[in-house]
């Protein structure tokens, strides 16, 4: 058992509508632990902490109603950073300032919210902190509305995040349906090399509707020629065809359909968009009807108004279980769901070793999409279906949404107003 001190908190990589569900989650097991004196917030990530932006996060949510209200408020309270960390060997001055940090302020134990690159930054403090005999738990959370994270069932953020595309896609066919009028509609979804959240636009199909009526993932090589093909062939089975694709659609020869010039991030992942328009262009010289594309970018993101509340629950459980974690020994470890049963549902909360997890990537497996390549199999929808049920309370106040106050993240003089009080 660790000796009572300090512990802190970041999260990093894209928002969700369930992070802050986790971080929540967090606070909520460091109260009912006891084991801490003070829990501190990173401000914008590892980031924003090696410029010694941070919070008292103890004093911020000292009340259930606040912590209730922040987890279901969307994106981070604490703010994100896309800050690769080098190695130790290649920077020792960047670990040596953040653990000087843990040092002065007692932290025990730290707790990093994130995806695929954020688990890199778990595994690389876990190594320095081992390598150099640091008495500190690291302990990874997972998020990503991706659902690409091996080792874990599915990732906190994605159940919202597909809830919310399901309901979309249910919305555009009703908009799409009432004109008499043959149309392809096209919408892209997010999705660099796993077709997950494009996959959940399956659940949106009815009784009356067969939106999707095709659906591309990455996963799959893709074919313009053989794309228009599946457009005609339903052309004559109905008059309206809904498209869902991935934003990371590949040709056979791996090019991205949507990649449309060189940039790329700090992680070195290239900056996609166009997808759809790119098909939409396609389609529109060589098929005789009405084309257009939808992108539903940052939307599907962070939208709170349409969250799962199994995602949240789930979100604020893992928070939790990484504390117990940390508090019972583990370190250099990311929490994971572990599905018992798709019917009835059952979840376990269990850990896996972040250097099984770190820099790798989940996609679909081939046998969950059809044999076309064009849809999904039974499978999928069955894996992907209890992950977006409930409905999550929010309050509401002048018909707009409650969530938490972040003027920290925006405002230039709020960690100078901090510093003269």
């Amino acid at each position: 058992m660790l000796s009572k001190g300090n512990c802190i908190v970041g999260q990093s990589g894209g928002p969700t509508v369930a992070i802050n569900a986790s971080l929540s989650g967090v606070l909520q097991g460091v109260l009912e632990s006891d084991s801490y004196n003070s829990v501190y917030g990173m401000v914008n990530g590892i980031e924003g902490l090696l410029q010694g932006k941070y919070l008292n996060l103890s004093e911020t949510f000292a009340t259930r109603e606040s912590l209730d209200t922040l987890s279901v408020t969307p994106a981070m309270f604490l703010g994100s950073c896309r800050f690769k960390l080098p190695h130790y060997e290649v920077a020792p001055e960047v670990y040596e300032i953040l653990f000087k940090f843990f040092t002065t302020h007692n932290i025990t134990s730290v707790f990093y919210i994130g995806g695929n690159d954020s688990m890199d930054t778990v595994l690389k403090l876990s190594s320095y902190a081992e390598a150099n005999h640091f008495p500190i738990r690291i302990i990874g959370i997972p998020k990503t509305i991706d659902n690409d994270l091996p080792m874990t069932d599915h990732t906190p953020g994605f159940g919202s995040a597909a809830k919310f595309i399901a309901t979309t896609m249910l919305e555009i066919a009703h908009d799409t349906y009432i004109y008499n009028i043959p149309s392809v509609t096209i919408v892209e979804i997010m999705g660099r090399n796993a077709g997950w959240l494009t996959a959940s636009a399956s659940l949106a199909s009815t009784a009356y509707s067969t939106a999707p009526d095709l659906i591309y993932l990455p996963e799959v090589p893709f074919s313009l020629e053989q794309f228009a093909n599946d457009v005609r062939a339903l052309q004559h089975e109905r008059k309206n065809i809904i498209v869902a694709v991935s934003e990371g659609i590949k040709d056979a020869d791996g090019n991205y359909i949507s990649a449309t010039g060189t940039s790329v991030d700090a992680f070195g992942h290239k900056q996609l968009c166009g997808a759809g328009k790119a098909l939409e262009n396609y389609l529109k010289e060589h098929i005789g009807c009405k084309v257009r594309s939808v992108e539903l970018n940052v939307t599907q993101r962070c939208a709170a108004h349409v969250g799962s509340k199994r995602d949240i629950d789930e979100s604020i459980q893992i928070g939790k279980a990484g504390v117990q974690a940390a508090l019972a020994g583990d370190t250099a470890t990311m929490m994971c769901y572990n599905r018992i049963s798709d019917i009835p549902y059952k979840m376990e909360i269990v850990s896996h070793a972040i250097d099984g997890i770190a820099n790798k990537e989940k996609v679909i497996p081939r046998a969950w999409i059809n044999e076309a390549g064009n849809d999904v199999t039974e499978e999928m929808i069955t894996y992907l279906r209890p992950l977006i049920e409930g409905e999550t309370s929010i309050g509401y106040a002048n018909g707009l949404p409650i969530y938490c106050d972040i003027t920290h993240l925006h405002s230039k003089h709020f960690f100078e107003h901090l510093e003269e009080n």
